[in-house]
């Protein structure tokens, strides 16, 4: 490039910065209060508010105009993968992060790129998710978990890098996906790394100025309530990772967060319950202290996962009111708990998709009977339904305060077989313990002639409303708005839809450039309600994706390649 050509380059360069920093309006500051109430009109956090309902307030966009639903606009990541955040939305300014921990700033209502952060990653870094499920803002600063285990601070203006710090070593095997949880003035993050030998935990930072306000592993060490459940050594390598944004009850001043599987994968090298794996654990969020947990199922060896963090939802139960938990397991069962200061408490639980694994479920405790042959170990294979993504994996449910209904995204008749083999352990390295079955261990039920679904449950009467089925696996969160729809993607044929959230019928479908397994969002600008998501499969939803080719012999094939898809009704 000669002299004139780099200067006009530079010059064009410098003009468009300036012109992107003065047609950006005043930053509105994300506080307390905001986030505690935010404004139908945002969308402030991983699921809209701390409940994690995944609702919004608006109607303007409604069952009798959503067939009407155009694209605003789009904009390419510029990535592959599976992009999984939320569009993160504050007084028309937009941040979307993406695999590789990218973060893109947008004008909400044209789709102007303002600035875009990139962060380079170690050459050595292993990623068995390469994704991230969102950004947290507070004040006028946005805060990034990545990817090798550092929590990025930076100015939400301008994109600048205010802070850095090094949650754990990345080289031990410790990576983060999760959108960060802010409350009380601290960033709270779990780590992933289940399948790598790490000793999960939730850290607390201060936002101001990043540093440590505590820390709370999900495994007791020696000596500290439920160490026992933890033969041995195996405490310090066993797993429990903490994928998913927690929730928070600013009564209680808890919040509440989603537990993992034990490591290795089989029960039988680490016997005991395992506390506090495949749990839902309630940190104070002042000290860290762990203030009480339920476990969903004990000795966990199907890598069910139960991360989601649960609802926060009121429901009626025996002409009770009872101040709710409520989380659809990987393990394929609904569950309905009570939460206080004191305890979380077993209420009910049902299967919302085929399962053969629990026998039982203790009607005080919540405890499960097993099946053993139905449980796989070192040298012993089984077979067991749902599949080792479970009925429901990470995408969030959504819940509708005014009809009270839950909407789970469920995949049903999927099913795994595993066999355990003996494992060492290495730091940053594999540490399953899980050998090869025919077709990678998964089949379809026979005889049946869907997978994916999206289910409706009342939480009052604890029943099934209505679902509605799809051929294709479903790794679709949900959005449910006042406008008594529910939108969702997740299936392979690339189509984001709406549907009647009281019947399930649909009412809209928009294709798009790849799978949806994006959070959906709704925001509204100068009174313009808008609907956007992250379109771009990957991860663990391609990867079914080519089992399920294989079980079927068929040769679905999803595209990548990410992109942000806003919609609303035309002017």
């Amino acid at each position: 490039m000669d002299k004139f050509k780099l200067t006009i380059f530079i010059l064009g360069y410098l003009f468009h910065s300036f012109s992107v920093a003065q047609s950006a309006k005043p930053y509105k500051p994300v506080t307390d209060a905001r986030l505690l109430n935010p404004e139908p009109e945002n969308w402030l956090m991983y699921r809209g508010t701390y409940d994690s309902h995944g609702f919004s307030t608006l109607n303007q966009i409604n069952t009798t105009n959503v067939a009407d639903l155009e694209m605003v606009w789009s904009f390419s990541t510029g990535l592959r993968e599976g992009h999984q955040a939320p569009p993160i939305v504050n007084d028309g300014m937009m941040y979307v992060s993406t695999p590789q921990n990218h973060v893109l700033a947008i004008d909400a209502q044209t789709g102007t790129l303002l600035w875009r952060y990139v962060r380079y990653l170690p050459d050595d870094l292993q990623q068995f998710h390469p994704t991230n499920r969102g950004v947290a803002l507070y004040g006028e600063r946005l805060y990034l978990a990545t990817v090798d285990a550092v929590l990025v601070c930076l100015d939400a203006v301008t994109g600048e890098t205010l802070w850095e710090v090094t949650v754990e070593d990345y080289y031990d095997g410790y990576y983060m996906t999760m959108a960060p949880l802010i409350a009380e003035g601290k960033v709270m993050v779990g780590v992933s790394g289940g399948e790598l030998g790490i000793r999960g935990f939730v850290a607390a930072f201060d936002a101001e100025t990043g540093s440590e306000a505590w820390k709370t592993f999900t495994i007791p060490a020696p000596g500290e309530p439920g160490s026992e459940s933890w033969p041995g050594d195996s405490w310090k390598t066993g797993g429990v990772p903490v994928w998913i944004t927690g929730s928070y009850d600013h009564e209680l001043g808890l919040s509440y967060w989603g537990t993992g599987n034990g490591g290795p994968w089989m029960g039988d090298t680490r016997p005991g319950d395992n506390l506090y794996a495949t749990s839902v654990i309630a940190l104070d969020v002042q000290t860290g202290e762990l203030a009480n947990h339920h476990q969903y199922h004990w000795n966990d060896s199907w890598d069910w996962d139960e991360v989601a963090a649960p609802l926060l939802i009121d429901y009626a139960r025996n002409g009770q009111n009872i101040k709710g938990l409520i989380h659809a397991g990987r393990n394929g069962y609904l569950w309905f708990l009570e939460r206080s200061e004191e305890s979380i408490d077993f209420v009910d639980a049902k299967p919302y998709v085929y399962q053969d694994v629990f026998t039982n479920i203790d009607e005080e405790t919540g405890r499960p009977d097993y099946d053993m042959s139905k449980k796989p170990g070192t040298g012993f294979e089984a077979s067991f339904c749902p599949s080792l993504w479970g009925g429901k994996d990470w995408p969030p449910v959504a819940f509708d305060p005014t009809s009270r209904l839950l909407f789970i995204p469920a995949n049903d008749n999927v099913c795994s077989t595993m066999v355990g083999e003996e494992v060492q352990y290495n730091p940053g390295q594999a540490f399953m313990g899980r050998g090869q079955s025919e077709n990678g261990g998964f089949f379809i039920r026979p005889g049946t002639d869907h997978i994916g679904e999206l289910q409706a449950w009342n939480v009052d009467t604890g029943q099934l409303a209505w679902k509605t089925t799809f051929k294709s696996h479903n790794w679709g969160p949900v959005l449910a708005t006042a406008g008594d729809l529910v939108f969702m993607g997740g299936t392979n044929d690339r189509y984001f839809r709406a549907f009647n959230s009281k019947t399930g019928e649909q009412l809209w479908r928009q294709p798009t450039n790849s799978g949806v397994i994006g959070v959906p969002v709704s925001f509204a600008i100068d009174g313009k309600q808008y609907i956007a998501v992250q379109s771009g499969w990957g991860v663990d939803a391609e990867r079914e994706q080519n089992l399920i080719n294989m079980t079927r012999g068929s040769n679905t094939y999803v595209p990548q390649g990410g992109a942000i898809w806003v919609f609303a009704l035309p002017d």
